[in-house]
């Protein structure tokens, strides 16, 4: 599950559009940052994507990708032109093929091929129709298969896409807009695939074009409840719109890192936009495995993101595209490891919810102040490669410290037996240390 969250002017201060996104995939599932160069193919050959094989493109754009590391896809990122992108799993009526591009493969190639967001949206729905959405997109889930909607920002606009299967419909943004897991798009469309009324009326799903309605045509209403897309949405949207006219970095920094109330492990449906993972069905692929924020405009864009789970824990870290390549250290994989900052992060956020209230507070302090520290980079002019890469360096740095402060002062465990039992078990699957 996954919460993707855009605001353009009249909106935002300073008239830029800004993005963000919450990355919610299950909570063994290590996302990593990539930053790739712009590269162009004297001869034709072929893209290995992360089920189906495509010609390659003649150049491709320098791209920062947020991506499970084990897909060739990614959750979301950005290009030097400054087009942004997020995607989400939405559950449809129709059946989603074992072999096609994921929702991830198509948003990095969007990323890769793309100057503007209406070109983006433009390849994207080419793809669709041509080739067609499916394959796995489940980690240790097997069998978990979706289609995809996305939000698709540039400097100069936004639009959510939506689709079901080779169906889809796009809306331009105006204001704030946020998407979660379910389709939201009815009547109000401003583009509509070829057939797709003629195609939802024989299957009775609609009687007339002028009361045609996509999200209920299309949409799954039992995954639309259990997924708590709905709620989570709500959520962020209500927390832009307390800065409507002025929303800034903070306000996406705080929308995504809400807990709407909530404990980490309550409820039977992730309704909290900083999602953590829990033993019901219905939660355990709802861990915010990676966080993301852009400013996007003209003159130049620049992206925040955490390169970890759990961002009400964690420190949003500057990143520039256009000069030297920024490393975010050792790429994590598929068990712990004491080097990378994924795995190294995922350590103290496992410590943390064993009492989280109280084991937060312990790092909290720091947290801030690292965070403040590396924001100030980017107040007033844009950060340099370098100092992106100390960033990133230094939070990786202090998380044996932080880990220590929890370890030394940890008592009980204050969750309930079935919450700490699924833990147990996850700890073991990822050969994590002793907690």
């Amino acid at each position: 599950m996954c919460d993707t969250i855009v605001a353009v002017p009249p909106a935002t201060k300073d008239a830029v559009v800004w993005f963000g996104k919450n990355s919610d995939r299950e909570p063994g599932e290590a996302q990593i940052i990539e930053h790739l160069p712009a590269r162009k193919f004297s001869s034709p050959t072929k893209l290995q994507c992360t089920y189906v094989e495509l010609p390659q493109a003649a150049e491709t754009y320098e791209v920062v990708l947020s991506r499970p590391f084990w897909m060739w896809g990614a959750e979301m990122g950005a290009n030097s032109r400054g087009v942004t992108i997020g995607n989400e799993a939405v559950f449809t009526k129709l059946p989603v093929p074992k072999t096609g591009l994921t929702g991830m493969d198509l948003l990095r190639l969007a990323l890769e091929r793309s100057s503007t967001a209406r070109e983006a949206l433009k390849l994207i729905t080419r793809l669709i129709a041509d080739i067609g959405q499916g394959g796995l997109c489940g980690y240790r889930h097997k069998g978990f298969r979706y289609h995809n909607s996305f939000i698709i920002a540039d400097p100069t606009e936004a639009w959510v896409l939506e689709t079901a299967d080779r169906h889809w419909a796009a809306q331009r943004v105006r204001g704030v807009r946020t998407i979660s897991n379910v389709l939201t798009i009815g009547k109000d469309f401003d583009l509509i695939s070829d057939g797709a009324f003629e195609f939802a009326k024989e299957k009775g799903w609609c009687k007339r074009a002028d009361d045609f309605d996509f999200a209920k045509a299309f949409g799954d209403p039992f995954y639309r409840f259990t997924s708590g897309g709905d709620v989570r949405r709500s959520c962020t949207y209500r927390r832009l719109m307390l800065s409507e006219g002025k929303i800034g970095r903070a306000d996406l920094f705080t929308a995504l890192r809400d807990h709407a109330g909530q404990t980490p492990e309550t409820g039977l449906r992730l309704q909290m936009p900083c999602g953590h993972a829990s033993w019901m069905k219905t939660r355990q692929s709802g861990q915010t495995t990676g966080s993301m924020v852009s400013r996007l405009e003209a003159s130049g864009s620049l992206h925040w993101l955490t390169g970890t789970s759990s961002p009400c824990l964690s420190v949003f870290k500057p990143f520039v595209l256009g000069g030297k390549a920024i490393s975010t250290g050792a790429l994590a994989g598929e068990r712990f490891d004491d080097q990378s900052l994924w795995w190294r992060h995922e350590h103290l956020h496992r410590l943390t919810l064993g009492d989280y209230a109280r084991r937060r507070a312990m790092t909290e302090i720091p947290r801030r102040e690292l965070e403040a520290k590396f924001l100030s980079l980017s107040n007033g002019e844009t950060p340099t490669a370098a100092a992106c890469q100390t960033a990133w360096d230094e939070h990786l740095a202090v998380l044996p410290d932080w880990i220590d402060r929890i370890t030394r002062e940890a008592r009980h465990d204050r969750r309930g037996f079935l919450t700490r039992r699924y833990w147990q078990q996850q700890n073991l699957l990822d050969q994590m240390p002793a907690i």
